[in-house]
């Protein structure tokens, strides 16, 4: 019984490895935007490259951009350890970008480590500014190719199909969203609700002038009552008066 047990586990434990060891890498270099990256507009990206080696560290990292959806604007943020070469190419078709054509486009950015690179057990993100991001797509795609220093190069290259399992070696792949132009439902909502306070406070005043306007009104006509009574009273005590006279001279 012991025997068969002891069996059972090398069983189980050799079928764990050869799943474990078939499986696809998990951490691969992605792309991520720092906040949104929205269509038409401009955003900061970081590629984030984990060293999947336990003897070796990664020492370069090349990003080929999508030659479908150029992008013409491409600045690396400095990155301690490390040199960035930016490399552009000529456009078959010219860019207009805020009113100016733009012949060429960023094909390609490329960091060096001048150190130890990424060392076993740690990652490192190489940040950029991209733009002016393409409004007739969901997504851009890039390839990458992570160089470690002994001399392996892996290829992230393998685009993601719909309707499909990951492949063993993703490309990265941003994610855009939905151009914001300031005209949207929220500002719609934000809009009509001023409009609603406006009325509301313009309704308000109209209510407190009408009452004041009335107040005013009674107090006139109260004013001008008084003073009738006064007069008339008046008149009555001088008729009193004369009619008394009168009288006693009679």
């Amino acid at each position: 019984m012991k025997s068969l047990t002891r069996a059972s586990v090398v069983v189980v434990g050799a079928a764990a490895s050869a799943v474990l060891l078939s499986a696809p890498a998990f951490a691969h270099v992605s792309v991520s935007p720092e906040g949104q990256a929205a269509k038409g507009g401009y955003a900061t990206v970081n590629f984030k490259v984990p060293n999947e080696r336990d003897d070796a560290a990664t020492v370069k990292l090349e990003v080929t951009f999508p030659a479908d959806h150029p992008l013409a604007s491409v600045m690396p943020q400095p990155v301690p350890g490390w040199k960035a070469k930016v490399t552009k190419a000529k456009l078959d078709k010219p860019l207009e970008i805020h009113g100016e054509k733009i012949d060429e486009a960023v094909s390609k950015v490329t960091w060096t480590a001048d150190g130890k690179g990424v060392e076993p057990g740690y990652f490192q993100k190489f940040p950029l500014s991209l733009g002016q991001l393409p409004e007739d797509t969901d997504q851009l795609v890039f390839k990458a190719l992570q160089t470690y220093d002994n001399k392996e190069v892996v290829r992230w290259i393998e685009p993601q199909q719909k309707g499909q399992d990951e492949p063993e070696f993703p490309a990265p792949a941003l994610q855009l969203t939905a151009a914001s132009d300031g005209h949207g439902a929220a500002a719609d909502d934000d809009k009509a609700d001023d409009d609603k306070a406006a009325k509301a406070g313009a309704e308000s005043g109209g209510k407190e002038e009408s009452a004041s306007g009335d107040s005013d009104s009674s107090d006139t006509t109260a004013r001008t009552l008084g003073i009738v009574g006064i007069v008339v009273g008046a008149a009555g005590v001088a008729f009193g008066v004369f009619a008394s006279r009168r009288r006693a001279d009679g």
